[in-house]
């Protein structure tokens, strides 16, 4: 994505009691939580999913500490879906000092933030961290007037992850699944289903994510290139909901309320597969009797899209520095680890799925071996293959406004509504957001 460089003026009020968004917050570099200069080493951070990024800044911490033994991190758990509002509500309020040193941000949200919220972040330097040693278009979610405000952390790459063990009940091996069209996927979905009583995917109602993948893996957007929706007669999106409401008519994907209990329906074997980004592995190994049950491959592609794909992704992150923060000391922790430590990415590579975006990582021979969990598969090799072959496309700086407008006229469409109607209610809603 291209860095916007016109400050966006109009924004969508996200409203919160403030007394509701501050009463978690700790205390940043200025507080009772960041390092300042009386020697204090100690940096806070807001991170959410314990088992992938906060189960890296646990390793993080740990590689650190090894030069600098009185070093610590105060994490805090803290859902994207509550990080998000509480930033806005701390920027609106300008109740800085209640930010931590580091928080962590969506790749898809970063510029919006940084265009309309410009006191919640400090620059990154250049000359401690090695930019060039990132993908253009990752750095670019984080660059504004050549100014990074983001260091990099996950690929996003999307996989589809199935259970061996069941396709193996209905005949089926992974390769019968690997380089193969949406239609493909549904008419053996449904063998898999009436074979073996399995869905093989499941899901969020209400929630775009699998149509964002389906889009991205065909070079398409809700946005065009000046950033503006093309949500109403979008021939690519159409052909992807068309595709989703097959999966979940009949029966193949099935959809929950939370994102618990999405982790749930493969965790306590519910369905046998899922289709997400790679960092989806960390959840998938935290069952060990279902090592050597997976395995995984490349995702389906829509059929009727021209330049449709078999390659997508879905999230990958970034570390923030805040305007509260112990700005040398966050600096001196993130480059060394996330941005200079192959011994970091080795270590969580494995447990997590956490596949750097920091390029002289992919040279570690972590990446070529063979994963027990997995039946042996070098997933790692594997997808950073297909991280190479994936579409790039423009999210726009109202990128989440637009998804989330998607999700309604999804949840619309699934119950029985027309899909057109429903798509320009979703386009004349981002419009009116953007102002």
């Amino acid at each position: 994505m291209r860095p916007i460089t016109k400050k966006i003026t109009t924004i969508v009020a996200i409203t919160l009691p403030l007394t509701l968004a501050l009463g978690a917050c700790s205390g940043g570099g200025g507080g009772s939580g960041g390092g300042s200069s009386d020697g204090d080493q100690t940096l806070s951070v807001w991170a959410w999913d314990p088992a992938f990024n906060i189960a890296a800044l646990e390793e993080a911490e740990k590689i650190y500490q090894q030069d600098n033994p009185d070093f610590k991190l105060e994490i805090q758990e803290t859902p994207w879906d509550d990080l998000q509002p509480k930033l806005t509500t701390l920027a609106q309020s300008s109740q800085f000092d209640e930010l931590p040193d580091i928080f962590l941000m969506q790749n898809n949200a970063f510029q919006k933030n940084a265009l309309n919220y410009p006191d919640l972040f400090s620059e990154m330097s250049s000359d401690a961290v090695d930019f060039s040693e990132f993908p253009d278009a990752v750095t670019a979610y984080s660059t504004l007037d050549d100014v990074h405000y983001g260091i990099p952390f996950d690929s996003g790459t999307a996989i589809t992850a199935l259970r061996t063990d069941i396709l193996e009940q209905a005949g089926y091996t992974i390769a019968d699944f690997t380089d193969i069209t949406w239609d493909d996927f549904i008419v053996k979905g449904k063998d898999v289903l009436a074979k073996t009583g399995y869905p093989l995917l499941s899901g969020q109602a209400g929630s775009a994510d699998t149509i964002m993948m389906m889009l991205q893996s065909a070079g398409a957007s809700l946005f065009d290139d000046e950033g503006m929706p093309t949500i109403s007669d979008n021939d690519a999106l159409l052909a992807a909901i068309d595709t989703y409401k097959e999966l979940v008519d009949s029966g193949i994907f099935i959809e929950v309320n939370s994102w618990d209990e999405y982790l749930g329906t493969f965790i306590n074997d519910s369905v046998g597969g899922t289709l997400n980004g790679v960092w989806i592995v960390g959840n998938i190994q935290g069952v060990e009797e279902q090592s050597g049950k997976w395995a995984i491959t490349n995702v389906p592609k829509l059929d009727t899209v021209p330049n449709a794909t078999n390659y997508s992704a879905n999230g990958g992150s970034s570390w923030a520095i805040s305007s509260n923060a112990d700005v040398d000391l966050a600096t001196d922790f993130l480059a060394s680890t996330f941005a200079g430590s192959p011994e970091l990415f080795d270590t969580i590579l494995p447990k997590s799925g956490a596949v750097a975006n920091w390029l002289p990582a992919g040279d570690s021979e972590a990446y070529s071996e063979p994963n027990a969990f997995f039946g042996g598969q070098a997933i790692f090799s594997e997808v950073a293959a297909f991280g190479a072959e994936v579409p790039s496309n423009n999210t726009g700086a109202y990128y989440y406004e637009g998804r989330d407008a998607v999700s309604a006229a999804i949840t619309q469409i699934i119950g029985g509504a027309e899909p057109k109607s429903a798509l320009d209610e979703a386009q004349a809603n981002v419009e009116f957001a953007m102002g």
